[in-house]
């Protein structure tokens, strides 16, 4: 003999309780009230950076060379995973003749050895995606030689300006969760293009949060 089982929520602000439902088959009635991500980034845990100087993309696969690095700082005992929301990049300078892009990223596993030097506040746009100034252990480099751990495509291609020296395209990858970095981990991106003298301004937005991950 089965045992009826009543579960009750609780609301954040005013503690009141309600009933959770199921239908007919008992799957549970739920419903979405604020947009995916509007939890995490209330609470704080959502940042974004771009790099302000623009590199030159690669004509070739990446290997040892990055463009934009976002090494994890945390303390690998309890500290906290960076959760890649999104990827992007916009071309600065194109070169006149027709090109693609594309951009690529590389997961860094715990180990990594952590950048001698980071940006300067004025090499990049650096906050919380609720507008709070970033004070975590994240550290940024452009150009950095870094170890080829597996990179990969994570967007598709688009064309630059057809006219040169002009800006205009970029593209978003959205990620969603599907990278994760580790407490002293990292991520790469790279450009792969048409042409190594475009170049390209690159970032990421992530979310802080501490994870039980498998290693």
């Amino acid at each position: 003999m089965s045992e009826a089982s009543l579960i009750n929520a609780a609301g954040r602000f005013d503690n009141e309780e309600a009933h959770i439902e199921s239908n007919e088959i008992h799957d549970v009635m739920v419903a979405q009230g604020l947009p995916a991500y509007t939890e995490m980034t209330r609470r704080g845990f959502g940042f974004q950076a771009m790099a302000v100087a623009a590199v030159a993309g690669l004509v070739v696969r990446p290997s040892t060379t990055a463009m934009f690095t976002l090494f994890n700082g945390e303390s690998t005992a309890g500290g906290k995973s960076y959760i890649i929301d999104r990827i992007f990049t916009h071309c600065l300078v194109s070169v006149a003749a027709q090109g693609r892009f594309l951009l690529y990223a590389c997961i860094h596993p715990q180990g990594m050895t952590k950048p001698t030097s980071e940006l300067a506040a004025s090499a990049t746009n650096m906050t919380g995606l609720s507008g709070r100034t970033y004070s975590g252990n994240g550290v940024l480099n452009l150009a950095l030689a870094c170890v080829d751990n597996g990179w990969f495509p994570v967007s598709s291609s688009t064309d630059y300006e057809l006219t040169g020296i002009l800006p205009g395209a970029g593209l978003v990858a959205n990620i969603e969760g599907r990278l994760i970095v580790p407490p002293q981990g990292g991520i790469s991106l790279q450009v792969v293009t048409s042409a190594n003298t475009a170049t390209f301004c690159s970032g990421l937005s992530w979310y802080e949060e501490v994870l039980d991950l498998v290693l």
